[in-house]
């Protein structure tokens, strides 16, 4: 420990100084305009952990959008993360992607950054976990940010608010807002965070007009909320989207799409809470609401309330509406072997499910028994869920962002690696996270263990240098690779396999179909484009002049 003298000194050091300074070789000191932090060095990258960029949103302040601290003084210690937000807690967690237990608080809005020592304006790769909007952390090992920042870029995890106190409306929480709007809290945090990544990191040697946003799962939803959010505008320049879902969303005061509004859903468990007003749901302690909305069945989403998210995201990204900005997108070729929960069970025979899918899918019956045919009908009911939610989502994307003159950069991951193999889980959902960040060591415990083999170090090696390249320049390269060429140059995308090769043309048909069954649905204004596929389709609408 500093003695108390000596710290005084390195304090105003450190406030005297413009930008970035080592108050010896372990222990960085960087004077940003939000206050002083000391850190800690990895080598040759500087990390700082459990920064605050915002106020803590506890009880009184739950469910309002997040203020800027004001300036601290002194030297802050940035040497350890910061507690992830109150989600649910497992006294007996079995998933593949459950970890150690952590802390957890209201008090939760930090932020993370590895930086090189000699950072100067470097790129900014800022990432948003995943975890559907109810779990995850910036603190997970998997995410640790050195390899990444060995590359040249800066990189910043953050966390967000999370479930029923990140993403609740209700008509008491809109009379409270000056704007007559509620939810989308953890999507302002998001959008805070990046205010101060933008007002802070030239001090950590970033470049605060490259910046990359980057999510997987929930933190890609994440990434598309914020390309439409014009609230975001201005605060990044790239983005990263793997396996990002673009589904139906709830409106704020009207049901759609077969959906309570979202403050109807926030009356339903408020009144399942026996709360009668905001103050008494605040009066409630936070992981007894939040473990309490889980068990109920609240879900967390973003909410279109005509200003942070103003209207659908497919209707937003199909007119252009989106941020003009290069992306990355792909997604995963066994997303659903990890969550078979999200797939309708499989009848007891072949003939039973083509039977199942002629009564739902009717004109369109005949194109998806080609895409997903009766024959191996196991295997199709995984590919159809995958399909629906991540892999017409990641085309589509770059469709869209293509559409705009924008460079879109389409992938699929379907690199099989022994142990995931082994337990049935090929490319499983979120099995890219270890290679993109060179963690191989990090993965959580029940995680199929990846080998530190030459194959998966390669693999590594160019997926690593793909998205800081990205970051670095909006265009991903990467050294003993192949160019990875743009969608829009013949429907290009990059297939990771045991290396990545290029190809064209991403499962002919998929998309297609896709995109007309989500039209279908969406022109009823009563069904949503969510879970309900294959066997669990509903009936399908007829074509009509707008939707053929």
């Amino acid at each position: 420990m500093i003695a108390f003298r000596r710290f005084k000194v390195l304090a105003a050091l450190a406030l005297a100084l413009p930008a970035a300074t080592h108050a010896s070789e372990t222990a960085p000191i960087v004077a940003a305009p939000a206050g002083a932090v000391q850190g800690a060095a990895d080598g040759s990258i500087r990390v700082f952990r459990g920064i605050p960029y915002a106020t803590p949103p506890v009880q009184s302040l739950r469910w309002r959008p997040p203020v800027a601290l004001p300036r601290w003084q002194g030297v802050r210690p940035a040497t350890a993360f910061g507690p992830a937000c109150v989600q649910p807690q497992s006294k007996t967690p079995s998933s593949i992607y459950s970890g150690d237990p952590m802390p957890v608080s209201e008090d939760c809005l930090t932020l993370n950054i590895w930086t090189p020592a000699k950072a100067d304006k470097a790129p900014v790769f800022l990432w948003i976990h995943g975890g559907a909007l109810v779990g995850g952390s910036s603190r997970d090992p998997v995410y640790d940010g050195k390899r990444l920042a060995e590359r040249g870029v800066i990189v910043v995890s953050i966390n967000y608010r999370l479930g029923v106190l990140g993403w609740l409306a209700h008509p008491g929480l809109s009379a409270e807002s000056p704007q007559h709007v509620s939810g989308n809290y953890g999507l302002l945090d998001q959008i805070a965070a990046l205010q101060w990544v933008k007002a802070n990191i030239s001090a950590f040697g970033g470049d605060p007009a490259r910046v990359t946003i980057a999510g997987e799962s929930a933190g890609g939803l994440s990434v598309m909320y914020l390309l439409e959010s014009p609230l975001a505008r201005g605060l990044f320049s790239r983005a990263i989207v793997e396996s990002g879902y673009m589904i139906s969303m709830p409106e704020l005061r009207k049901a759609v799409y077969g959906a309570p509004s979202g403050e109807g859903a926030g009356q339903m468990l408020a009144a399942a809470l026996q709360a009668p007003d905001v103050a008494a749901l605040r009066g409630i302690d936070a992981q007894t609401l939040t473990n309490a909305a889980a068990g109920m069945g609240y879900g967390p989403w973003g909410t279109v309330d005509g200003r942070v998210l103003p209207e659908q995201m497919v209707s937003a990204f199909a007119a252009g509406r989106q941020a003009a900005v290069p992306l990355l997108v792909g997604f995963n070729q066994g997303e659903i072997r990890s969550l078979t929960v999200l797939a309708p069970n499989a009848p007891a025979t072949a003939a039973d499910y083509e039977k199942g899918i002629r009564d739902r899918y009717g004109d369109l019956a005949d194109a998806f028994l080609r895409l997903y045919p009766a024959a191996g009908y196991k295997q199709s009911i995984l590919a159809t869920t995958r399909d629906a939610l991540y892999g017409w989502t990641a085309e589509r994307l770059a469709r869209t962002q293509t559409a705009i003159g924008q460079s879109a950069y389409l992938y699929l991951f379907d690199h099989g690696y022994r142990a995931a193999d082994d337990a049935g889980l090929h490319a499983f959902h979120a099995s890219e996270l270890p290679f993109v960040f060179g963690t191989f060591d990090r993965t959580p415990p029940r995680w199929p263990r990846v080998e530190d083999v030459p194959v998966n170090r390669a693999l590594s090696d160019a997926m690593a240098d793909y998205w800081a390249s990205f970051a670095q320049g909006g265009q991903p390269v990467a050294a003993q690779a192949p160019a990875w060429p743009a969608f829009g140059s013949g429907e290009s995308y990059l297939h990771f396999t045991d290396v990545p090769r290029v190809e064209t043309k991403l499962m002919p048909g998929m998309f297609a179909l896709n995109e007309t069954v989500m039209c279908r649905h969406k022109a009823t204004g009563k069904i949503g484009w969510n879970w309900n596929v294959g066997l669990a389709a509903p009936k399908l609408p007829a074509a009509s002049a707008e939707c053929p």
